[in-house]
Parts: structure tokens; C-alpha cells; sequence
């Protein structure tokens, strides 16, 4: 629950590769720590990446997050085409956004080429921490607008 001068953030994480989608958020809470001690950053895990934009909107409805942060890795060779679970994630979390007001930043990847070998895992855990990285940097600009909005209203 947010308190009157906490910065509550959710982040999200798909289920699918796990172990390599958990790295965006390693690299993004080491370095909201070190910029933004203050912040309170839960975690919902969700089962694949579709399940992101409906998790997106109950957050943002609740009214206790000021930023969602959503990961994935969506890889071509499951059930669903790849570039049409993106593209519907995508859109959903956009729709979310808009519609709720709340940002949503995107760590949701879609490589081009993913085979689960150990060179593609070790390159994507790598990949996605510093993915994380920079949405807490992401995260940390749109803190800083979203103060100087209140200020101007």
C-alpha cells in the first residue's frame, strides 16, 4: 500500500524462462536502490507474457503503483505465434496505460532468433539484466516528469 511520501512500484514477470526474465528485475532493483532507496517495489508473478496486460490493469486500477514495470521473453516456437503474443501484449499494455493513466514500462523482449542453448540463455540473461537497468533509468525520468506535472496542476 502506498504511504503519502513512499514511490511504490509493481513490477511483473512472466513465468516462461523464469530464470533469464528474473535478471531485468535484478538489474532494475539494484538500481533503484541505489537511486531511489525510498521506493517500495512488489513483485507479481504471472504465468506467460499474455497474462501481463490484464495484470497491468488491475495494478493500475488499484491505485497504489505510481510505475508498472513488465518483463518477458517471448520466443518464437510455442503454441501461439510469437509476433502475435507481442503484438497483443504490446497493445494491451499501451491500452492500460492510457486508459488508466499510469505508466507501464517494457521489458518484454522478442528476440528475433532464441534457441534454448546455453550460449542464447547466457546471452539473454546478460541481455536482460541490463535491459533492467535501463528501465529503472526509464522508470527514474518518468518518476521525475510525473513530479514536475503535479507541481504545474
Amino acid at each position: 500500500m502506498n504511504q503519502k511520501n513512499t514511490i511504490s512500484i509493481a513490477f511483473i514477470r512472466a513465468g516462461w524462462h523464469a530464470e533469464i526474465v528474473n535478471q531485468a528485475f535484478e538489474g532494475f532493483v539494484s538500481t533503484i536502490e541505489d537511486q531511489l532507496p525510498e521506493a517500495a517495489i512488489d513483485i507479481y508473478d504471472v504465468p506467460g507474457s499474455l497474462e501481463i496486460p490484464l495484470q497491468s490493469q488491475q495494478l493500475a486500477r488499484s491505485g497504489n503503483y505510481q510505475v508498472i514495470v513488465a518483463a518477458g521473453l517471448i520466443v518464437d516456437g510455442g503454441i501461439y505465434r510469437h509476433d502475435f503474443v507481442a503484438q497483443s501484449v504490446l497493445d494491451g499494455m499501451m491500452r492500460v496505460q492510457l486508459d488508466c493513466s499510469v505508466p507501464i514500462l517494457s521489458v518484454v523482449l522478442t528476440p528475433h532468433h532464441f534457441q534454448d542453448t546455453d550460449q542464447h540463455r547466457e546471452f539473454f540473461f546478460e541481455h536482460f539484466k541490463l535491459k533492467g537497468v535501463e528501465a529503472a533509468h526509464a522508470c527514474l525520468g518518468v518518476l521525475d516528469n510525473r513530479k514536475r506535472l503535479s507541481r504545474v496542476a
